[in-house]
């Protein structure tokens, strides 16, 4: 694989992590790509196959992983995996720009783990549980037991921010945006 820079976003489900990530890709100062990742879960609302995630039955996630197609991958809950393909990596890479990943918390810190020169790892945190779990009910993209599973999930992640390079707290959305932008940049123009 070619060698190139990595920015990984990891957070609870509901912090804010994937609007911060969408943003960036907007910011043509940035040269920026996103990594689709794989996954066995449903799509959700106006998510679409090989664009928001390669979506894949169990069977096809466990082909790839007995033959070694994974850089990292972990089952979320029960028959859900996720996990990032070589492929979709060095494609971003051979295109010359960096890789932006939306990863949970583990996916994250195997990532940091395996290129740990390379890679900017960003956890976003919400300014509590409370405000988590308030987000995860009014996003409505889960039923009660899914939800009530990412908020099960919540507290062990949290845990986990002070292994990442930095921590950005999504208090108010606008700012956090600014900021991501600015650690982003700042990580992107270092030799």
């Amino acid at each position: 694989m070619t060698q190139g820079k990595l920015v990984v976003f990891s957070a609870p489900s509901g912090s804010g992590k994937t609007t911060i990530v969408r943003h960036l890709l907007t910011v043509n100062s940035l040269p920026l790509a996103f990594s689709i990742s794989a996954t066995t879960r449903t799509p959700r609302d106006k998510e679409i196959n090989k664009k928001d995630y390669y979506f894949l039955s169990v069977e096809e996630f466990k082909d790839h992983i007995e033959q070694g197609d994974f850089l990292e991958w972990e089952e979320v809950y029960p028959n859900q995996f996720y996990g990032t393909l070589k492929s979709e990596v060095d494609r971003i890479w051979r295109s010359g720009k960096a890789v932006l990943f939306d990863l949970d918390v583990v996916g994250g810190l195997s990532i940091k783990r395996q290129f740990p020169a390379q890679t900017l790892a960003v956890f976003v945190q919400p300014p509590n549980l409370e405000a988590l779990i308030e987000r995860l009910k009014n996003r409505k993209t889960e039923d009660k037991l899914a939800l009530d599973k990412r908020v099960e999930k919540a507290p062990a992640e949290m845990t986990q921010a002070k292994f990442f390079d930095t921590i950005l707290i999504n208090d108010s959305l606008d700012q956090t945006l600014v900021d991501a932008v600015k650690i982003v940049a700042d990580f992107l123009n270092k030799d």
